[in-house]
């Protein structure tokens, strides 16, 4: 039966996923808060905040859900020869507060972000406590775009991105993807398919599938020094 909880302060359980409202496609509960514990416990379960600074917390699992195979993604001839051209270089965990202030700038055509001041805070204790990661782009000293997100075991659980230069946020999914495979990641989960995740090939699976693939991968194990603060690089 699909159905809305609402959730408080002290409840950190949440509905099974299968149980979110067709319309709005995915949203599961309503309420709580964004402590670690119950934000962990979220994407856990294939479950994720995404609310307007107005609304109360949003919960949802979208059903079909847009996922990557690191090692699979599409990068077009015309990218490949576009990065080439650049001397960006990448790292992991070198300014993780710049990327989610990054990420909630408002976008073109924007009047605001869903990214607030909570959610930075909430997003950046994650990181403190070693679940959330960022990963950077620079020219020189200049950040011009990034990525951030949760590991959950062999599934990386992404978040947003930015960029300030053309192609800087999709040269980040590809240097994530990169470096998450080398580092035994099975899955990146990102949430719905937008025209620029489909520009890199991103498939939309059913819940049903997606659930089944995250029971199977989020107990999993990868290299330990997945998430150094170092640089990384772009493999063409």
């Amino acid at each position: 039966m699909n159905s809305l909880s609402y959730l408080n302060h002290d409840q950190q359980g949440f509905p099974p996923p299968e149980q979110a409202l067709t319309d709005p496609n995915g949203l599961l509960a309503v309420g709580g808060d964004l402590r670690p514990e119950r934000l962990l416990n979220a994407y856990y379960n294939g479950i994720f905040p995404w609310f307007n600074f107005d609304d109360p917390i949003l919960w949802w699992s979208p059903d079909p859900r847009a996922v990557f195979v690191p090692g699979n993604m599409k990068i077009s001839r015309s990218l490949i020869k576009y990065l080439k051209k650049q001397d960006w270089t990448f790292t992991i965990n070198h300014s993780f507060k710049s990327v989610t202030e990054g990420c909630a700038a408002p976008r073109a055509g924007q009047d605001g972000t869903w990214i607030s001041t909570e959610i930075q805070q909430a997003y950046l204790t994650l990181h403190e406590q070693g679940h959330a990661h960022s990963l950077e782009v620079w020219q020189g000293s200049e950040l011009i775009g990034g990525l951030y997100g949760l590991a959950i075991g062999q599934v990386f659980c992404g978040e947003s991105m930015f960029h300030r230069t053309t192609n800087a946020s999709k040269a980040a999914m590809i240097v994530l993807q990169q470096h998450l495979q080398h580092c035994g990641f099975k899955l990146i989960d990102a949430q719905v398919v937008n025209p620029h995740l489909d520009s890199l090939g991103a498939k939309s699976i059913r819940r049903e599938d997606f659930l089944r693939l995250l029971t199977h991968l989020r107990d999993g194990q990868v290299s330990s020094d997945s998430w150094l603060k170092t640089e990384v690089f772009l493999e063409l």
